[in-house]
């Protein structure tokens, strides 16, 4: 078996190799703690039966993880110059393959036609993490064919996927994924399993793709506006935030309060989703 390459003796000897040098702008901190790309790997629930796409492999330490657990990983990577060294690290495995591209850009539909040919897919990945949110909402909102996304993340980020109405961190991304999956963290690791060490600590969280999204609304868009506006001035009762925010009169909002029965004195972030899905409803019914 391969040396690790999660030991930071062997990620230097690389990439000193290599003349790597990290991209703070690209948000590049690489692994050094086997036990959680052991916990990584556990929560991706991995088989030699399953697909994988990673993101952002970076030098290839989870990469190698999952080639030894998965059937097939296809690995995006944004930076050309890792390239090379991915090259090197994953020269003994062969069920891996490496794509240049930027993951917000590529075409994903055809990405998973191409790669994966119709297959239920489970994302893997360490992520840069100011591009989390739009990489995590683009697998779900596209409707793409993924079964399961496990991947480590800022841990307020990952607090804030799996909160509770009436918290802090509930709001619109805790809906936004709870809409689409199950949330569940793994595992919290701390800023010194990085290389270099990140000044957040994180988590690992595991969204298990629903069947079908959380709540029946008869109109998704409308739905995520109410979402969105309810949680955009969050000391206000809900007339009047989605009043200001969607521009609808105040009578009419409380209409459809009434019809959701919904008191009108609640603030959106003590909503659950059955119940904002409920006010959607109604929004649209005296709207109609």
């Amino acid at each position: 078996m391969k040396e690790r390459l999660y030991k930071p003796s062997v990620m230097r000897e690389v990439l000193g190799r290599h003349g790597f040098h990290f991209s703070k702008s690209l948000g590049q901190n690489f692994l050094i703690d086997g036990s959680v790309l052991d916990r990584i790997a556990e929560g991706a629930e991995l088989s030699e039966e399953d697909v994988v796409l990673e993101v952002g492999p970076g030098i290839g330490v989870l990469t190698q993880v999952l080639c030894e657990r998965a059937g097939r990983v296809v690995a995006v990577e944004i930076d050309r110059g890792l390239l090379p060294v991915l090259d090197e690290t994953l020269s003994e495995y062969s069920n891996v393959e490496v794509v240049l591209g930027d993951i917000l850009r590529l075409d994903l539909p055809q990405l998973f036609e191409e790669k994966f040919a119709g297959k239920q897919v489970k994302v893997v990945a360490n992520l840069p993490y100011y591009i989390t949110t739009p990489i995590i909402m683009n697998f779900f909102e596209k409707k793409l064919p993924v079964e399961r996304i496990v991947v480590m993340v800022q841990k307020e980020v990952a607090d804030r996927m799996q909160a509770v109405p009436s918290t802090k961190a509930y709001g619109t991304l805790s809906i936004a994924v709870q809409y689409y999956a199950e949330a569940k963290i793994v595992t919290t690791v701390s800023a010194g399993s990085f290389f270099p060490p990140p000044n957040v600590d994180s988590a690992v969280i595991a969204l298990i793709r629903r069947e079908k999204p959380a709540v029946d609304v008869k109109d998704e868009d409308l739905f995520f506006r109410v979402v969105k506006a309810a949680f955009a001035q969050r000391r206000k009762t809900l007339p009047n935030t989605l009043s200001s925010t969607m521009g609808v009169a105040k009578d009419l909002l409380r209409e459809a309060l009434a019809k959701a029965e919904i008191d009108p004195m609640r603030r959106g972030e003590s909503l659950s989703l059955e119940e904002f899905g409920r006010l959607a409803d109604a929004i649209g019914e005296v709207l109609a």
